[in-house]
């Protein structure tokens, strides 16, 4: 693992020159008889924050305060600005609606709480600076909320809202000519690497990419920008590999690195650092495929909210989590309703953690709704694409959102074009239109059953063709295919169950699924009845284990709200164990 990408906020695009923002900000919450979008005067910061965490968490250090849907920060930082240089200045996620001030310039407006954006701040930068965002978040159920709760107090399985600046923020150091986006699609069959960079203007400039395993080059190339655009498919084979090359996967997460210069005149203008895995994904008659090997996902259902951080955690306690979830004998988990960090997905990519990358869903259909989601989607898949590790995407959960889908032609096209969008900006994934019932345009067949009794669930899943017709989960009753939409051969995966839930010290408003269990060796036993169970449908890919970890009030998780463990981590991968019968490959 490279501590430097562990340092910088964006591993797969690093920069030598840059500063980090975050840290204490000024904030201003206006008052109910204040105008809310009035630029304040500097007076009116008298409070602190700690970027990036939401005012609502402990560790922002805001004083306990009531939800207030619009606020105000402001930090001076000071730099020496050079004329040959361009500074691009990083947002990784603002929740929700957000304007952008240097010097007294707006320099950005940006919607979408969960999406990165970068503005070149060059002109408005001086050597003293004045940086004032403006952020306003009604948690709207017709914006992308994911596991925010929109009422008074929190209910079921939603949870206290994240809100304003809550990932990181940082300022980056370039020359005039520089990359803005770099895609890179692996093709195992090819020992390609399809390369798609961008850059800033249309003037004539060059990009040189240098290719190395460890301390082996593997490849040099030379590409001419186009109006702006450089594509080329780069041989990435090596005689030092067994079989041509170093494949990216759960048991051995091999990562090539790759730097990236741009000349201008022949003069270096820009020179970024990255990574990638040589990896290929694919369904055949019901199974998954990862470089052309049946492959069995164990999966646990990844909340991703940290103790008095809300949805933001640091990378010491990303990598905790993710460490416990290999050492409890998963080879993967699914990032339930958020976004990710950037430092997070390295993570995942350089521990060889499955990873499914889902887009938080909105509760409210209508065209505002819609637009929202199609707007902010592109930055989702952007965000995700160049990751070994992400092998799915879940876009809609639950029929969150399209309440109606079985029913609604409308709710149906919206999913569809959702997928279709997806599968247009990359078509090397997989993708789950509405993950757990009601499928429509899928890649993936899921289903969430919460059933506690181990043996009324195995007898719901007798063979692949009555599950795909009918209802099988007993908790939810809904089907898994809407009218019209049932495929044959579509891979099945249990993408939720458990649940169990347990507290050595219950709380009177905790729950979890199921009858609540009071001894640990009894849980353990209930969580390996119903593994059995799932691993005993013959006709599976694999499942999702529900969770990770208690959140606030939910408390079934295989670890406690502060992230320790409730069971001995060797005996949960024992129960995970079970399932090897049927030959598939566990990685």
């Amino acid at each position: 693992m490279d501590t430097q990408k562990l340092t910088y906020p964006n591993p797969q695009f690093i920069r030598q020159d840059w500063l980090d923002l975050n840290g204490e900000w000024q904030v201003y919450f206006p008052s109910a008889t204040e105008r809310a979008d009035q630029f304040p005067q500097r007076q009116a910061f008298t409070e602190t924050i700690q970027v990036p965490y939401s005012y609502t968490f402990k560790k922002s250090q805001v004083a306990q305060r009531p939800y207030q849907p619009v606020m105000w920060y402001r930090r001076t930082f000071t730099v020496t600005p050079e004329a040959a240089h361009h500074y691009l200045l990083h947002f990784e996620a603002v929740d929700y609606h957000c304007q952008v001030w240097l010097n007294g310039t707006m320099v950005q407006e940006h919607t979408g709480g969960h999406t990165p954006f970068c503005v070149d701040v060059t002109d408005q930068l001086r050597a003293d600076n004045e940086l004032v965002v403006r952020v306003e978040d009604f948690n709207a159920t017709t914006q992308p909320l994911g596991k925010q709760k929109w009422k008074t107090e929190n209910f079921l399985c939603w949870y206290t809202r994240t809100m304003g600046i809550w990932q990181n923020v940082w300022l980056e150091v370039t020359g005039p000519a520089y990359l803005t986006a770099v895609t890179m699609v692996p093709d195992i069959h090819q020992a390609t690497l399809q390369l798609d960079a961008q850059l800033n203007v249309r003037h004539p400039a060059t990009l040189e990419v240098t290719i190395h395993y460890h301390d082996e080059l593997i490849c040099q190339s030379t590409l001419t920008f186009r109006q702006g655009r450089a594509q080329a498919a780069l041989n990435v084979s090596s005689a030092s590999a067994n079989f041509r090359l170093h494949y990216w996967q759960p048991d051995d997460p091999n990562l090539y690195d790759i730097t990236f210069r741009v000349l201008v005149d022949q003069q270096a203008t820009d020179q970024v650092t990255s990574y990638f895995g040589m990896r290929g994904l694919a369904t055949h008659a019901g199974q998954i495929y990862l470089n052309d090997q049946a492959i069995y996902q164990k999966l646990i259902l990844n909340q991703g909210y940290y103790p008095d951080g809300g949805l933001t955690g640091t990378g010491a306690e990303q990598l905790a989590d993710l460490t416990k979830i290999k050492a409890m004998g998963f080879n993967g988990h699914r990032i339930h309703q958020k976004i990710e960090s950037h430092r997070m997905l390295y993570l995942c990519d350089s521990l060889g953690l499955i990873t499914w990358a889902e887009f938080p869903s909105a509760f409210e259909f209508g065209a505002q709704m819609m637009t929202h989601m199609l707007t902010e989607l592109p930055a989702f898949v952007a965000k995700h694409i160049n990751h070994p590790a992400v092998s799915v995407y879940v876009l809609m959960n639950e029929s969150w959102g399209v309440n109606e889908i079985a029913q609604n032609p409308a709710e149906q096209s919206f999913v569809n074009a959702l997928y279709y969008q997806t599968k247009a900006y990359d078509p090397s994934r997989l993708v789950i239109g509405n993950d757990g019932w009601e499928h429509t345009l899928t890649d993936i067949a899921t289903v969430h059953d919460y059933n506690s009794d181990a043996a009324s669930l195995a007898a719901s899943y007798p063979d692949r063709a009555t599950v795909y017709q009918g209802c099988p989960s007993l908790t939810s009753g809904r089907r898994v295919f809407c009218d019209g939409y049932a495929q044959t051969t579509a891979p099945f995966i249990l993408s939720e169950f458990g649940g169990v839930a347990y507290e050595e010290k219950p709380h009177q408003n905790s729950w979890g699924y199921g009858q609540r269990i009071t001894s640990k060796d009894a849980v353990l036993d209930q969580i390996k009845q119903l593994t059995a169970a799932v691993t005993g449908i013959c006709f599976s890919c694999g499942f999702c284990y529900t969770q990770l970890t208690d959140v606030e009030q939910e408390v079934n998780g295989l670890l406690t709200a502060q992230h320790t463990y409730k069971f001995d981590p060797a005996a949960v991968r024992q129960i995970l164990s079970t399932g090897q019968q049927y030959g598939f490959t566990f990685k």
